[in-house]
């Protein structure tokens, strides 16, 4: 009866390169797996430190103001971010109190029923 007996890994890494099982990588292919770990690495960056989802998701901001002037369907206000907020199909005087939603940042907003 064959005992087993405990092999060395150096052993068993000769057995496994006289049996083809270890693969040697060509030049192009070690710069090619290069490449595409670079790619993978760049593009984890840039997805979380740069540039992350969540920035495209603009916060809704309500808020009153007052219409600063209006003409031909298009009112201008003024809000707390200090960004004045132009607003389309508007037909209110200046001086009129309106609700805003605008996107946080944004130039443009709509007027809230």
């Amino acid at each position: 009866m064959e005992m087993c007996q405990k092999k060395s890994w150096m052993e068993v890494a000769v057995q496994m390169e006289a049996y083809g099982k270890m693969v040697e990588l060509t030049e192009s292919q070690k710069y090619g797996a290069i490449f595409g770990g670079v790619i993978i690495l760049a593009g984890v960056i840039l997805s979380t430190v740069v540039f992350p989802f969540w920035n495209l998701i603009r916060e809704d901001v309500f808020e009153y103001s007052i219409t600063l002037s209006s003409s031909d369907g298009v009112c201008y206000a003024n809000t707390a971010d200090e960004i004045p907020k132009t607003i389309q199909n508007c037909y209110f005087e200046p001086g009129t109190p309106i609700k805003l939603k605008y996107g946080k940042g944004l130039a443009w907003a709509t007027i809230v029923p």
